[in-house]
């Protein structure tokens, strides 16, 4: 039998390797041969010649096991492992004293500041792996250029801040400051956070789910890079540090088949398989590492597992009838749990006292023995191999599936148990057991006291620590924000034909945008940075004209001739294409957006993502990814298309977008912007160039775009700064003083226009319309005006724009928008009794535009109607105009209310 492999005779497990019974004559022959072949010629001989009987199989008809797993074991067996590189005792002195200072860290502060919370059990998984990392893979830099992104999994943070105390990036206050951000000294956050912490991390990933996707399309947009010869072509690694559990996420997964697709050798999962998630087992009925496994390679990923340690070795190696990893295979994950939190006896009983043969295999070992039996996730020479393995890989991402206890080496205090993320605090027993555990050389007196230890920049452990972070090209993580970085936004009046407007031809917003864009791609210094994202919709936002001008990215170029390329603009596929057409995902699309709108940091170059998409699905489908781009600093343009709970038509309820905007002013770093007008995009994206790439500012916008044809204008004068601060007067009454005043925004702008019409001429009441192009600048404007008075109350106070716009424009308004009234709303607390919020709450419908707007009530019929009752309720008309006005014009005062139809 080959030593190459692990032999077995197992039963047919669900979800598992089925083995032939090996006592049939003919079969024998047939592995004999194949250990043979493995001998003479080596498994990828022996793979090609399964690969080869296979196909033949099935060329005669025969049917052919589907194996979705391979045997419950180490991907590597012994005899393929090279020597561990490193000072093996050196590195574990050091982890241990990573691991007494993360404790101590977590420890200390929910002693002194009952629950604030902070994590044990994850890090304790993970410190091996991390560490083998951090000692041997991670690249700081590799030569001149960037080094390795790594997403860090969030609950890990603990370990991160600790080994960067002992490298002397962080100091001892800000590990006594964890979890306390607001003090006088510094302190730390509770988890990966680039916007608290700018120069340290990198990734935000503790919202479980989004680091798989994220790190996915940031592999993926390095090859974009490289092969659009923005950046050189490296051996530059993406690595993910992720939970067993977190794979539940639908984001988790639901990409696994891009990083295929795309040959995304440069990626690596690490999946942290404690088997545990926050309150018990991840499948404990089930193996979450061989469901893990069915599904990246079902996906095409190469999988490494990583499942037990180095003292099995020899177990299995005497497992001459496969009857070990039988047992192996037929524990469900619940039972795995138990093996490890209750000890070496209960292993002995439960594990191998199933089957006599293998009670007798571990005779002559103690219980404290079997205790002691390690799972691969905490083998430092087991993960090196699997690292080395991934690394060298080529054509396809690499998942190592580490097998890990969750809680490692924290006794009853943790290990294996239920309680385990929850653990914060330990006893005075429980430390002492693992510092005996670990060998921590860390006096007795810090222990007791949860005091941190560092032993000297002149010692082993630290010097050894030094040299290999210096080797590898600087430490991790570590965050550039490349202020340096020089760039200069375009004039204006590059956008020329733009701020010119139509000339009485009928055009929409969203052709607006794309003459900006285009004015954009235009510019030789500029066009290179600019990456438009769309996720399947590029005909309908009318921007195919870029398939051909700028090409579609694909990284294989385009290996067919398009079915309509004899069109002047065809589909044109191309390895250097600059589009970044994604197909139907937006949650694909907006980590595409993040990889592209961070690349000022990870690449020192400052990219300019357009995502530009449905705008319905948007906010309210990848909120959370939003909010995590916004903490890690992005920058960029997001672009609802097709905009408009009355605007976009006959698509009804599930499309009908009227609350993408009340989503966006949730984001503290997102300015939206609902123009109506071409011009407004040219003066917003313009100056959205300055603050975030010349200026330097960490913010990114947010702007609607609709469908509706109608006449452009040409810009007005000095309209700017009221368009940027969120609102201007478009136009004025023309023959009287203003006694009402008309808000619109989006093509709801031209109904006010039109209301402006009605109230002149059928009731001789002089109204201006106001272009509001921002009501979440405008309040966010005003909190910061009221909040500077509140704390200042000597000083002389500031007027927030709104009212500074406003002064000497009395008289009661009426803002109507395609979006919630609640937009509106915001603004109530600064125009007490002066303004009627019309807006388009409740479910959308399948009609045009005119029925539409009569049913939210922001056509210009119902704001006229609005604008006389406002001016009724003041005596300014008789009450009687009212009732005449909503006759005159069809508004039905007994109709449903639109919010609850």
């Amino acid at each position: 039998m080959s030593s190459h492999a692990y032999p077995a005779d197992l039963k047919s497990v669900k979800n598992e390797v089925t083995y032939p019974a090996a006592n049939d004559g003919q079969t024998a022959e047939w592995l004999e041969a194949l250990d043979q072949v493995i001998d003479a010629d080596g498994p990828q001989e022996a793979s090609q010649l399964l690969l080869a009987l296979l196909n033949r199989a099935a060329q005669a008809g025969v049917a052919t096991p589907l194996q979705h797993n391979t045997p419950y074991i180490n991907t590597i067996p012994p005899d393929q492992q090279v020597a561990f590189p490193g000072d093996r005792v050196l590195e574990q002195r050091i982890e241990s004293l990573i691991r007494s200072n993360a404790l101590a860290m977590v420890a200390r502060a929910n002693k002194y500041d009952e629950n604030i919370g902070g994590h044990m059990s994850s890090f304790a998984s993970l410190a091996t792996l991390l560490e083998v990392g951090f000692n041997h893979f991670f690249r700081g830099s590799i030569g001149d250029l960037a080094g390795d992104l790594i997403y860090f999994q969030g609950h890990s943070s603990p370990g991160i801040y600790a080994r960067a105390y002992l490298e002397g990036r962080l100091t001892q206050q800000h590990l006594f400051n964890f979890r306390h951000e607001l003090r006088e000294q510094p302190g730390l956050s509770s988890y990966p956070h680039p916007w608290l912490m700018p120069e340290f991390w990198q990734f935000p990933t503790v919202s479980m789910g989004l680091g798989p996707i994220n790190a996915i399309y940031q592999a993926r947009f390095i090859k974009y890079l490289e092969n659009r010869g923005m950046v050189p072509v490296s051996d530059r690694k993406v690595w993910a540090f992720l939970g067993d559990g977190e794979q539940d996420e639908p984001e988790s997964r639901g990409a696994l088949t891009v990083a295929t697709r795309e040959g995304l050798d440069n990626l690596i999962f690490v999946i942290n398989c404690n088997l545990q998630r926050l309150d018990g087992p991840v499948r404990g009925n089930g193996r979450i590492i061989q469901e893990l496994e069915a599904n990246f390679l079902g996906a095409g990923w190469n999988v490494i597992k990583c499942l037990w340690g180095s003292n099995w070795d020899d177990l299995l190696a005497r497992d001459t009838s496969g009857l070990l990893l039988r047992r192996m295979s037929e524990c469900v994950d619940g039972e795995y749990q138990a093996f490890k939190a209750l000890g070496g006896a209960y292993l002995r009983e439960h594990f191998f006292g199933k089957y006599p043969e293998l009670l007798k295999s571990v005779e002559g070992m103690s219980d404290d023995d079997l205790a002691t039996l390690s799972r691969g996730g905490h083998d430092p020479v087991k993960i090196y191999n699997a690292y080395k393995r991934a690394t060298e890989h080529q054509g396809a991402p690499t998942v190592i599936l580490a097998k890990t206890i969750k809680g490692y080496g924290l006794g009853d205090a943790a290990e294996g148990r239920n309680f385990a993320h929850n653990t914060k605090k330990l006893k005075d027993e429980q430390l002492a057991y693992i510092v005996k555990r670990f060998e921590m050389d860390v006096p007795e007196e810090k222990i007791d006291h949860l005091e941190l230890h560092h032993p000297g920049p002149e010692s082993d452990e630290i010097k050894y620590l030094k040299q290999r972070r210096e080797e590898l090209g600087g430490y991790l993580p570590s965050r550039n924000s490349h202020k340096e970085l020089a760039f200069a936004a375009p004039a204006l009046d590059i956008f020329k034909d733009v701020l010119e407007g139509t000339k009485g031809r009928a055009a929409s917003t969203t052709s607006g945008f794309n003459a900006v864009l285009n004015a954009l791609l235009k510019q030789k210094e500029l066009a290179k940075y600019i990456v438009p994202i769309i996720p399947d919709e590029g005909r309908t936002f009318g921007m195919e004209a870029l398939f051909r001008q700028i090409g579609i990215y694909a990284s294989h170029g385009q290996l067919y001739t398009p079915v309509d390329s004899n069109q002047f603009l065809y589909y044109r596929e191309s390895q250097d294409g600059q589009l970044i057409e994604e197909g139907i995902t937006e949650a694909g699309s907006m980590a595409t957006f993040t990889a592209a709108g961070t690349a000022y940091a990870n690449f020192g170059m400052p990219m300019i993502p357009f995502f530009v998409y449905y705008s319905m699905f948007g906010f309210q489908r990848v909120g959370d990814l939003a909010w995590a781009f916004a903490d890690a600093r992005g920058k960029g343009f997001m672009v609802g298309g097709t905009a408009g709970r009355t605007t976009l038509l006959g698509e009804g309820l599930q499309h009908e977008d009227g609350h993408s905007h009340v989503l966006a002013s949730t984001i503290p770093t997102c300015a939206a912007y609902d123009p109506a007008y071409a011009y407004e995009i040219a003066v917003i994206i313009q100056d959205g160039l300055r603050r975030m790439y010349e200026a330097k500012e960490d913010l990114f916008y947010y702007l609607t775009v609709y469908n509706e044809n109608y006449v452009q204008p040409p810009m007005p004068n000095d309209v700017e700064p009221g368009i940027l601060k969120g609102l201007y007067r478009f136009k004025s009454a023309e023959t009287a003083e203003a006694i009402v005043h008309l808000f619109g925004s989006g093509p709801i702008l031209n109904e006010a226009v039109r209301a402006q019409h009605i109230l002149k001429a059928k009731y001789s009441i002089d109204a201006d319309v106001w272009s509001a192009t921002s009501y979440s600048e405008l309040r966010r404007d005003a909190l910061a005006c009221e909040r500077w008075n509140r704390l200042h109350p000597a000083g002389p106070s500031r007027t927030p724009y709104l009212l500074q716009v406003l002064e000497g424009h009395d008289g009661p308004i009426v803002a109507a928008s395609d979006y919630m009234k609640i937009m509106v709303d915001g603004l109530a607390p600064w125009l007490p009794g002066r303004i009627t919020a019309l807006g388009t709450d409740g479910f959308g419908r399948s009609e045009n535009r005119e029925y539409l707007r009569r049913h939210f009530e922001v056509d210009a019929e119902s704001i006229t109607v609005a604008a006389i009752s406002s001016l009724a309720r003041i005596q300014k008309v008789p009450l009687e105009m009212v009732a005449d006005a909503m006759a005159d014009l069809g508004v039905d005062p007994n109709k449903p209310d639109a919010a609850r139809a």
